[in-house]
């Protein structure tokens, strides 16, 4: 297991509005993603241990760029725009749409994929859409199911079960490895950190320079 530090000294490095303006398609990447009132800031924050890594707003949908956060010279956290309930015209929803998908098909570099769902409200339109395109792609899926303090431990467990059965029903793909795994989350109270850090230190893989 990587050493969390790793993710501790994440750092800002740029944003970028369009494809043509990331960084060079080289090394590790993880990417996040979720709807604008989704909790992702408030994720990246936790798992890196850092108040202001990714900027959290009243306001949702603050997110219009694809924001990159250094963890090394080869590993990279990647926190795409969210929208849904962001108050922007349906030409910038629809330009997001097609880089998202671009992003996800054409991108060399990108292990995974992070998807926020508030547990409250999970698989909607966009997580379906986020979903669908990953499994045209093949692209390993972990979902955070956030907010988790939320509701109490019971009502917790049956939607991670629900989204678990949905996942299996609608979006199988025939492979020995689930391609797609989900677990609980609270950025507040600390719920399934080391889970998702497991998950990362799989896709970002060992790392002999953190000790």
């Amino acid at each position: 297991m990587l050493h969390h530090r790793l993710y501790q000294q994440a750092a800002f490095v740029t944003g970028a509005h369009n494809l043509s303006q990331l960084p060079a398609d080289e090394g590790i990447e993880v990417a996040f993603a979720g709807r604008s009132n989704s909790g992702k800031s408030s994720a990246i924050n936790r798992i890196c241990g850092q108040k202001s890594l990714a900027r959290t707003s009243k306001t949702p949908g603050r997110t219009q760029q694809i924001n990159y956060f250094i963890l090394d010279d080869d590993r990279h956290i990647v926190d795409l725009p969210g929208y849904g309930y962001a108050k922007v015209s349906a030409k910038v929803k629809q330009h997001w749409q097609h880089t998202l998908e671009a992003y996800l098909q054409t991108r060399q570099s990108l292990r995974g994929l992070v998807l926020m769902m508030d547990v409250r409200h999970p698989m909607n339109d966009f997580d379906r859409q986020m979903i669908a395109w990953c499994q045209q792609v093949g692209m390993p899926l972990h979902i955070l199911l956030t907010k988790a303090d939320k509701l109490s431990r019971g009502p917790g467990g049956n939607v991670l079960q629900q989204v678990r059965l949905l996942l299996a029903k609608d979006y199988a793909v025939e492979r020995d490895q689930p391609w797609a795994t989900v677990q609980l989350f609270s950025a507040l109270k600390g719920v399934g950190v080391e889970e998702a850090w497991q998950k990362l230190d799989v896709w970002f893989g060992s790392v002999d320079s953190v000790e």
